[in-house]
């Protein structure tokens, strides 16, 4: 029953996730779907994780090593040439075989923890949202932080919709373009809203030694995303970050008595929260309404029970809730719902 499920899930990854996206990801789900020895293969992963993204990431990064495989051949992020993705699957089998006990070791101890810089773009106008609501300064605590380069978003420079104007920190080296779409537009401030904290929970924190696993979870087709990766990465050295080690959802209250109530604390996090465990989630939306109706407090993430970003906060005792839209799952579009 189980290797049935995997095999679904590598479907749903091909047709959903890779469609248009990684040609060689989306051919290599729809044969893997179908291999029972690989599905075994990926069975290996820890509960709750995304598998195909594991399996994924670890063959890439055993590949970066190991460059004399053909396998090679069939990616663009170390060939400038890559062989055609229908072509591949053998290959990747046999890479598969050849280093089932590597593989195995990868997906028992590696977690998903991709640092989508990108996603920033819709983070960028949230947040401008809800400073223009509240005029406070943001204190940043999120969920799932990986590497912490989202808890920079104030820190890099953004365009929309092919449009010259540029918003956020406009000496930042870092341009982030994404596209817009929805029944509205957001009010985009032109310089990044006051930041006064950034803190980030995760149950591994990556530092720089585990940037290669996180550079192999960025699809072989996605040069941008890891130009991206590499100048954020750059960005770490010159802002403080406070990253802890454990449960978010366990800890972050200890972390929100520590701000002043002059400063809005902004929770949040994107595309983690679908490995969370159902009582985790229902104890986070609840601790953050317990303190809703003590302070002002915002709540922006997806992934919860649907894939829209979601923008909840409480002003004053008073809780609001926005759709904001949805989010492709590496922000190069967003929808924006929220009227002005």
């Amino acid at each position: 029953m189980y290797l049935d499920e995997l095999s679904k899930r590598f479907r749903n990854f091909a047709e959903i996730e890779c469609r248009d996206s990684s040609p060689l990801y989306e051919h290599l789900s729809l044969q893997l779907a179908e291999d029972i020895e690989l599905l075994e293969l990926s069975s290996h992963a820890r509960p709750g994780q995304p598998v195909p993204n594991l399996l994924f990431g670890a063959v890439h990064l055993l590949l970066f090593e190991q460059q004399s495989h053909p396998l090679k051949d069939f990616y663009m992020s170390i060939v400038n040439h890559p062989k055609s993705p229908q072509d591949a699957f053998p290959y990747f089998r046999d890479f598969c075989e050849e280093n089932t006990d590597e593989i195995i070791s990868l997906l028992q101890s590696k977690l998903v923890q991709t640092n989508e810089v990108r996603r920033c773009a819709y983070l960028y106008p949230a947040f401008s949202f809800i400073y223009e609501k509240t005029k406070m300064p943001l204190a940043l605590i999120e969920i799932g932080t990986s590497g912490g380069l989202q808890l920079l978003w104030d820190q890099y420079q953004y365009s929309y919709n092919e449009n010259n104007e540029r918003f956020g920190n406009l000496e930042s080296q870092l341009l982030i373009s994404s596209t817009i779409r929805g029944a509205h537009q957001p009010n985009i401030i032109e310089t990044s809203p006051p930041v006064t904290s950034r803190t980030g929970f995760d149950l591994h924190i990556n530092n720089k030694a585990d940037h290669p696993w996180l550079k192999a979870l960025i699809w072989p087709e996605h040069e941008e995303r890891r130009a991206l990766f590499d100048q954020a990465v750059k960005s770490l050295r010159d802002i403080d970050l406070e990253l802890i080690e454990g449960d978010g959802v366990e800890l972050f209250v200890q972390k929100v008595e520590e701000i002043p109530e002059s400063q809005l604390v902004c929770i949040f996090h994107t595309h983690v929260a679908n490995q969370i465990p159902e009582e985790s989630k229902q104890e986070l939306m609840r601790k953050i309404k317990e303190l809703g109706l003590k302070r002002n407090v915002c709540h922006l993430y997806n992934n919860m029970w649907d894939r829209k970003l979601h923008l909840d906060f409480y002003l004053d005792g008073e809780e609001y809730q926005h759709t904001v839209g949805e989010t492709e799952g590496h922000g190069k579009w967003f929808e924006w719902n929220i009227p002005s």
